[in-house]
């Protein structure tokens, strides 16, 4: 009689979610529960570790782009944990700092902030950034800020002092226990303070495993070009990307 094969390993070789875990008794396998362990560790560390504005800096000198750091009014990691509104707010130098530029209005503001996992930006905003620059070559850049302590709102902020139309924010996500390092970008137009989540657009799940820089540059490239287009964003503009995508792979053949 031959043995019977788990349907569950044959899935499990599709997904990264904790299924067909296995059972030893009543609990779960060693190596599993350890593996669970290392998880959890890997996305509190990345919760808590502090961004690494020196590698940013230097990588953003070597794309040619000049940079400004900025600081959310959440003065340590702690205090961004425990008062989530902090973090969407400038402080007063950072503010001062921008206008002090006294620049013309642009096209982009594009914002690299920690938000819950800074390990992502440092892993993935430099190499996305390297996709991304050759599709946006026909638009005015302002500086591109480097925000220590920063939530999503804060780009709304940063776009407005900027007079910038669009503001274009890289975030550490939230980690999970699959994906400690996973970066999104969200994307505002006509940003100001103020404003709410139905005006942004959001591109997820940016990591190995995730979805490949490539795509996430010619899908933020696609909905900018729309949001300048149409002048607007979040609920009322209509992602399209894949259909447009597709239309443009049928039209090769």
């Amino acid at each position: 009689m031959s043995e019977q094969t788990n349907p569950w390993e044959k899935l499990k070789a599709y997904t990264d979610a904790r299924i067909a875990l296995g059972r030893t008794g009543g609990s779960l396998k060693t190596h599993e529960l350890l593996q669970f362990r290392k998880d959890h560790a890997l996305a509190k560390d990345a919760v808590w570790t502090e961004m690494d504005i020196p590698h940013l800096e230097e990588g953003l000198q070597d794309l040619k782009l000049k940079s400004l750091i900025l600081q959310s009014q959440a003065e340590s990691r702690e205090n961004y944990i425990k008062r989530p509104d902090l973090g969407r707010k400038l402080d007063e130098n950072s503010k001062q700092a921008i206008r002090n530029l006294k620049l013309a209005t642009s096209d982009l503001s594009i914002i690299l902030s920690d938000g819950l996992s800074a390990q992502a930006i440092a892993l993935h905003a430099l190499p996305f950034l390297q996709e991304l620059l050759p599709k946006l070559s026909g638009y005015s850049l302002a500086p591109i800020s480097i925000v220590k302590q920063g939530r999503v709102a804060i780009s709304d902020e940063i776009g407005e002092l900027f007079s910038s139309k669009l503001a274009i924010i890289l975030i550490g996500e939230r980690p999970g226990l699959s994906s400690p390092y996973s970066m999104g970008i969200y994307l505002t137009y006509n940003p100001k303070a103020g404003n709410t989540d139905e005006k942004r657009n959001c591109i997820s799940n940016i990591r190995a495993g995730g979805l490949p820089y490539a795509y996430a540059a010619e899908k933020l490239a696609f909905l900018t070009s729309e949001a300048l287009r149409l002048k607007l964003s979040g609920v009322h503009l209509k992602d399209t990307f894949d259909h447009h995508l597709l239309n443009n792979e049928s039209g090769k053949n």
